[in-house]
């Protein structure tokens, strides 16, 4: 018999589209949005222009929009998703298991508080890492909070090695961990890049919003470095935020051959990263992931990141699929480049194939059917 699995997550994300339609096949799903995102709500988020996903995100699975209760709606603190209506969906639903992917919502808490009263087994599907930046009394309260907290959940999917080793370190049982990875729609990227024309010159993308953690500057100025040594490289920008006059400027001072494109939506986006040689992301730890990288690969191009951003481990193999470069260090970042342009074209794209079979929308929800079965009858955490 088909397991009847639920999921809430805040809004349409074009990241689970692809893992909700290939988890329909092997399940009886029903998807719950707590929040229907406006245009403006878009641009607060850091993308610094109003707009609308131009790819469809609501077809090819069962979904319903909750009645969001909250006083100010949005997706960008807690209160700002409250949807007591939750309980009774899970209720109706009858499901064998439920997901939401973390717990920053009032409405995610609704949930699961839910799934402890009727028993339903809840998991949680996140992609935290360790490293990322907190104050000292914060992290203290995490130690002390977090592995009660994690208690509440009986099952753990993680989207990658940093994300494992977090949800360790709070208390998730190895037999409750579940591997269902960080991925994007594989084959509508890499359909779409095979159409597209490679540039001419030699060029390097920045793909995201223009915001301080992301450190775009990091990138002009290793291209900078790299022009003073006598290779010239251009650069990309396909994003927009409030670092982008800065990111003119810089790139006007130091002489680096620069195109802005501004933000891109979805269906364009193939294109812009075929025609690249390489995409950089020398982000923060804020970056817990970096599915711009699943993104590149799926069209064939290798990338070049900090050891902060999450995905790392996991997708950039050195000498293979990219490069990795301490974060904030301009010189190694431009060398990293440097070697990235260098590699073998059909040896990286057999190397990035096979990566992306593993990070794949079909991974991700075999991952999450697995840990349905796997917690069916399993006594409670707590």
């Amino acid at each position: 018999m088909r397991q009847r699995i639920g999921f809430l997550i805040s809004h349409p994300i074009q990241y689970y589209t692809p893992i909700f339609r290939e988890l329909a096949k092997h399940c009886d799903l029903a998807v719950f949005f707590a929040h229907r995102q406006t245009a403006s709500q878009q641009a607060e988020g850091g993308y610094g222009v109003a707009f609308d996903w131009d790819v469809d995100l609501l077809s090819g699975y069962e979904n319903r929009f909750l009645t969001n209760v909250a006083p100010r709606p949005s997706t960008s603190h807690f209160g700002g998703c409250n949807t007591p209506e939750i309980a009774a969906r899970i209720a109706e639903g009858r499901f064998d298991a439920f997901v939401v992917p973390g717990w920053s919502l009032r409405s995610y808490w609704q949930a699961v508080r839910a799934c402890r009263q009727l028993g339903v087994p809840v998991m949680v599907r996140g992609d935290s890492q360790l490293a990322s930046p907190r104050r000292a009394m914060l992290r203290l309260a995490k130690e002390l909070v977090f592995p009660r907290m994690m208690k509440l959940f009986d099952g753990y999917l993680y989207v990658g090695e940093r994300n494992r080793r977090y949800l360790e370190h709070y208390g998730a049982p190895a037999d409750r961990l579940f591997f269902s990875p960080h991925c994007v729609d594989n084959s509508a990227f890499s359909n779409a890049s095979s159409k597209a024309t490679k540039a001419a010159r030699r060029s390097v993308l920045f793909a995201g919003r223009l915001v301080p953690y992301k450190r775009p500057l990091d990138v002009v100025n290793a291209l900078a470095r790299l022009a003073t040594g006598g290779r010239s490289v251009g650069l990309v920008v396909a994003g927009a935020g409030e670092l982008e006059a800065d990111l003119k400027a810089a790139a006007q001072a130091s002489g680096v051959d620069a195109t802005f494109l501004g933000f891109v939506n979805q269906s364009r986006l193939p294109e812009v990263y075929a025609a690249a040689d390489a995409l950089v992301l020398p982000s923060g730890a804020e970056e817990t992931w970096g599915l711009v990288v699943n993104e590149a690969m799926a069209c064939g191009i290798p990338a070049v990141v900090s050891d902060a951003v999450g995905c790392g481990p996991d997708l950039v193999r050195p000498g293979a699929t990219g490069e990795v470069a301490p974060w904030g260090d301009v010189a190694e970042l431009a060398a990293a480049i440097d070697r990235v342009l260098d590699f073998d074209p059909v040896a990286t794209r057999r190397s990035l194939a096979e990566r992306m079979a593993v990070y794949s929308p079909e991974r991700a929800a075999l991952g999450i059917v697995a840990a349905g079965a796997a917690l069916a009858g399993r006594t409670r955490l707590g």
